[in-house]
């Protein structure tokens, strides 16, 4: 950090300044205007615009526009299936100089051993990462976690230097009905930022949610959902994930009277889909192309991000803020040419700069060896539960199916797209498993399974021949989790994740490399979704509506109740 007294006098002109960008226009979010001038630069700060300055090093960005770095405002890391180390390297030459993290995923399962190695990684990225603490872990009592985090094991969390609030508040039947856990986490922190998670919640049980304390939520589906939450003050974060795909439904709801409180989140975004269409730069050219105001898509991705999450040193390019700024050719195109994260441009050398961490949560996949016996569906009724798949939501239907029982089981019908899905029990806790029915895979034969699995993250494993889904389970075991394609007794592809189940140890191009593999081969099952392995994930958190699973049963999300 730079001496005050050196921020004065470079931002004076008095004496050169550490950087000066030249030759560019500065988009000013406040006024909308592109303005002329070099931007100065001292430390991490910038210190001068609107004028023409000396440097030590001079940039020259002729033709360009500088923009303020982008502000992921809610992400769970472990989703990008790659260490933060790896997500730096791959998010930040997009634009993302701020992500905004909750490491719940790992939470879930190593505890608050996870939270921590989030927060001393953030110390050594080039790009701001803020740990938020999570706040439910587990997200239910209707699973089994790895871990348990209550409001006294937050507490010597709090204050660590890349701390903002208490994450995403997914429990939210749990805030209406004034559970003593939530209410304890809820105190204290109140006063600070608390972010919200509570899809499909309107009318007065949505006032008493927000009565709460808790500002932000991401789970708007429809650009009517995310007005009345606007219309209640809430700041509302609009949701283009791998799976949750929200942009194009609140892409209407994006307008310059309305930008101000809107900001943008990617949630759960793997490096496949970063590397194919993008980050938040894909958003916002995204948001513009379905005719958002171009102000207002810069505005949402830096400015209002900054000012929902209190962080009043970021968001514009202006003196006093920090140093986080992107350069593009095309505002509309948002192509980003350069990247300055904290004052440092954004290059290979800088990347193999930085200090790294070890890796923590190892060897955390202890689930009981499975066979095809464990698969079948007992029963005495043949009307049958089954959850409905919604391509591109991590909402689901509760669908009703008439399923014969034969031999006593319930057998996968491919011709009608009813496969077998499983959840096992893998923390090493109780051995708990639990089956049912899913429509949307399109599968017809073999099995995928997962050790990604919100956010419990025991095994789902989803399958037509119970023999492969033994095989596809059991291997994730030997691999220390992470995703298995299996057929005829083969396994297909893999991705091994060793990091609590979660990340892997690779570079982020070795992972795209193997999703694409594994896309392939789930193809060659007959499947049909863009994404099938994060949407399984997804169909076990049961915070979501409607009809989900977990290792102990199917839940009724709108009753929350385990299914008899």
């Amino acid at each position: 950090m730079a001496e005050l007294d050196q921020l004065i006098d470079q931002g004076r002109g008095v004496e050169p300044a550490d950087i000066v960008l030249r030759g560019g226009k500065v988009l000013d979010l406040v006024t909308g205007e592109l303005l002329d001038g070099d931007v100065a630069i001292c430390g991490d700060t910038i210190v001068g615009t609107c004028a023409a300055y000396e440097g030590k090093r001079v940039i020259d960005v002729s033709g360009q526009i500088l923009v303020p770095g982008f502000i992921d405002t809610h992400l769970h890391i472990e989703s990008s299936l790659v260490t933060p180390f790896e997500f730096d390297r791959c998010v930040l030459p997009r634009g993302v100089t701020t992500a905004i993290c909750d490491p719940h995923e790992i939470a879930n399962v190593i505890g608050p051993d996870g939270i921590r190695y989030f927060q001393q990684a953030a110390l050594h990225t080039l790009m701001s990462i803020r740990v938020q603490l999570s706040s439910c872990v587990p997200s239910t009592e209707m699973e089994t976690a790895g871990a348990r985090i209550e409001a006294a094991d937050l507490v010597p969390l709090m204050d660590h230097l890349t701390g903002i609030g208490l994450a995403e508040f997914m429990n939210f039947p749990g805030v209406l009905y004034k559970d003593p856990g939530v209410m304890e986490k809820l105190n204290l922190f109140r006063g600070k930022h608390i972010d919200g998670h509570c899809p499909l919640l309107s009318g007065k049980d949505l006032n008493g949610y927000i009565a709460a304390g808790i500002r932000t939520e991401h789970e708007a589906t429809t650009a009517e959902e995310a007005l009345e939450k606007l219309r209640k003050g809430m700041r509302v974060l609009i949701r283009e994930g791998s799976v949750s795909k929200d942009m194009h439904a609140l892409a209407p709801a994006l307008t310059d009277r309305t930008a101000p409180y809107l900001c943008l989140c990617t949630d759960d975004r793997n490096p496949l889909d970063i590397a194919e269409y993008g980050h938040l730069d894909y958003m916002i050219r995204s948001l513009i192309g379905l005719g958002a105001p171009v102000l207002a898509a810069y505005r949402a991705a830096s400015l209002s991000a900054a000012e929902a999450f209190g962080l009043k040193d970021r968001g514009l390019i202006a003196p006093g803020k920090r140093a986080d700024i992107v350069a593009l050719t095309s505002l509309e195109d948002c192509d980003v040419q350069r990247v300055l994260c904290g004052g440092v441009e954004v290059t290979d050398e800088a990347f193999a700069a930085r200090d790294t961490i070890p890796p923590v949560g190892r060897h955390s996949v202890n689930a009981p060896t499975v066979t095809a016996q464990h698969f079948r569906t007992a029963g005495n009724r043949e009307d049958t539960d089954v959850i409905g798949i919604i391509e591109g939501k991590i909402i689901t239907e509760h669908l009703h199916e008439v399923i014969p029982l034969e031999d006593g089981d319930k057998r996968p019908d491919p011709g009608r797209d009813l496969i077998k899905i499983a959840v096992i029990e893998r923390h090493g806790k109780n051995g708990n498993m639990a089956t049912g029915f899913v429509r949307g895979f399109g599968l017809r034969h073999g099995a995928i399974a997962s050790t990604v699995c919100h956010d419990h993250h025991n095994i789902a494993v989803v399958g037509a021949d119970y023999d492969d889904m033994a095989m596809a389970a059991n291997r994730l075991g030997e691999i220390e989790g992470g995703f298995v394609v299996a057929r005829d007794g083969k396994v297909l592809a893999e991705l091994a994740l060793p990091v609590a189940g979660l990340m892997s140890l690779d570079p982020f191009e070795a992972v795209k490399e193997k999703l694409e593999h594994l896309r392939a081969a789930a193809r060659s099952l007959g499947v049909t979704l863009e994404e099938p392995f994060l949407q399984l994930a997804f169909l076990a958190l049961p915070v979501i509506p409607n009809l989900k699973i977990t290792d102990r049963g199917l839940v009724d999300v709108n009753r929350f109740e385990i299914i008899s």
